[in-house]
């Protein structure tokens, strides 16, 4: 090979010398009009200073992996008749239906065709699917299942617990529940469409988080007496709003908390632990806690939880509404 160009040569990372872009993903294309042949594409990606995102595309190592930076990179290669389907379209709405792997994990992209032929590069995850006009958008210069056709695709093709919290998700967005009801129908006889013909009506916007929506389904699952009730908020004496329970039933007086893993620690707990006491004792709710194994674990035993927490707040609510009668009398 000729003597290196002076902008890579004994450098450590790329800089604004380089005629690449440093910033930003890039295609082999690209840096050929700039004047990077692919064999120095291939030393640079040897000696550390590129990586390949996509076949066909690389970006300097300095700039940060990301969701976004694979979309980028996928804007650059992907034909007209490829759309961004699934999770990945969620996401790109604003949507959480990544799966929980993607915490240490990269996830695929999701990338159908809708014509015969499917994207075989690494990282994508592709196939067919049959789209209508009015199933597509415009997001960029990516083609995106809308908002309410990814919906529909989710709550047919996830998990149950995860199918829900999409659906919760994209009506956060803005999803008109009574337009998702009559979508349905288009998908008879199309995989999973039982399952989100039974989710579909049980969506609620008021869910603000993945977890929560499972739990919730956890609350049907367990045949509970009660639509469960979600984001309840409860007043001081003076009327201001003080604590909010994730899910539960005002009636009965029976609420269910998800603690994740970022409620860990010393502080955190000691807050959590002075909210519980409070709901219990100034305003005789019966609480439980739930974490990631109840709510995920193999032996899903939120369900259970739920049906015999439920049960003991409806035998107690008499004797814990006449405790709270006689401490407000005796405080008073």
């Amino acid at each position: 090979m000729p003597s290196k160009p002076y902008w890579c040569r004994d450098v450590v990372l790329l800089d604004s010398d380089a005629p690449i872009p440093t910033d930003r993903p890039f295609t082999t294309a690209q840096a050929q009009s700039a004047g990077v042949p692919a064999r120095l594409l291939s030393d640079l990606v040897a000696r550390g200073l590129l990586r390949p995102l996509l076949r066909g595309v690389h970006v300097a190592v300095q700039v940060p992996d990301s969701l976004s930076l694979r979309v980028d990179a996928a804007a650059l290669v992907v034909p007209p008749h490829v759309v961004l389907v699934d999770r990945t379209a969620a996401w790109v709405h604003g949507v959480d239906a990544l799966p929980r792997s993607a915490i240490h994990l990269m996830p695929s992209l999701d990338l159908f065709s809708t014509s015969g032929s499917r994207m075989r590069r690494s990282g994508i995850s592709s196939g067919t699917r049959n789209l209508l006009a009015r199933d597509v958008e415009q997001v960029g210069t990516l083609a995106v299942t809308t908002p309410l056709r990814t919906t529909c695709d989710l709550g047919r093709l996830l998990w149950r617990y995860d199918a829900l919290a999409a659906i919760d998700g994209f009506l956060r967005l803005g999803v008109d529940p009574a337009e998702l009801l009559h979508e349905i129908d288009r998908f008879k006889g199309y995989r999973g469409v039982r399952q989100l013909r039974f989710l579909a009506p049980l969506g609620d916007d008021g869910a603000e988080s993945p977890p929560e929506s499972a739990l919730r389904l956890h609350w049907y699952e367990a045949e509970i007496p009660a639509r469960p009730q979600t984001q309840i908020w409860e007043h001081d004496d003076a009327g201001v709003p003080v604590f909010r329970i994730d899910l539960g039933d005002r009636e009965v007086r029976y609420g269910a908390e998800f603690f994740g893993e970022a409620f860990h620690g010393v502080d955190a707990e000691k807050h959590d632990e002075a909210r519980l006491a409070w709901l219990a004792d100034e305003r005789w709710w019966s609480m439980d806690v739930f974490t990631k194994a109840d709510v995920y674990g193999n032996e899903l035993a939120a369900s259970d939880r739920l049906s015999r927490g439920f049960e003991k707040a409806r035998a107690s609510l008499g004797t814990r509404e006449k405790r709270h009668i006689d401490l407000a009398r005796r405080a008073s």
